[in-house]
């Protein structure tokens, strides 16, 4: 099948397919006598596993650990068990931080009633003065964007060693969020 065909059966961009190639997460696939690509059933599955597992906001470089175990079927799935451990330990601490934004937002709403003019809005006055205060002094960089650190623009790095099957290279490699 073309690209495009790929992309109605799978409901991805084109452009997202091709970005997954350069990425490595889904092979090149071979060309037609025309040049066009050429996509098969296991490009299909393997683009959907992909898409199933952003969906569950996990980052390209979990899903690249997760496709070297799936390529490697008779390896031992612990560094999955481990890897997924740690993702649910991320999402938890976005669960938190969502709390906290929605407590504060609630708070927010409480400082006005509405009903009077917008020079007098609690909710807009009370922004003005937390916009006017530093970073710190608030106690958030901006609002909460995805369960992993580094996926928000102002986000820090982190790199976090992850053991490759033993079939796949050197025994760690290092999974950057």
């Amino acid at each position: 099948m073309k690209i495009g065909e790929l992309a109605t059966l799978t409901n991805t961009q084109v452009e997202t397919i091709r970005f997954y190639e350069r990425e490595q997460l889904l092979a090149v696939p071979g060309r037609s006598a025309g040049n066009y690509r050429i996509y098969g059933a296991a490009h299909a599955e393997r683009l959907s596993f992909i898409r199933h597992c952003r969906g569950l906001d996990m980052t390209l470089d979990e899903i690249r650990v997760l496709l070297r175990f799936k390529d490697a079927p008779t390896e031992n799935c612990l560094v999955v068990n481990e890897l997924l451990d740690q993702h649910i330990g991320h999402v938890a601490e976005r669960i938190e931080e969502l709390r906290q934004l929605e407590a504060q937002l609630k708070s927010l709403r409480e400082a006005c009633w509405g009903g009077q003019q917008a020079q007098h809005c609690g909710i807009l006055n009370e922004l003005t003065e937390i916009a006017k205060s530093p970073v710190s002094a608030h106690g958030r960089e901006g609002h909460v964007h995805g369960a992993h650190p580094g996926t928000g623009a102002r986000a820090r790095r982190e790199t976090v060693a992850v053991p490759r099957p033993r079939s796949a290279g050197p025994d760690r490699s290092m999974v950057q969020r």
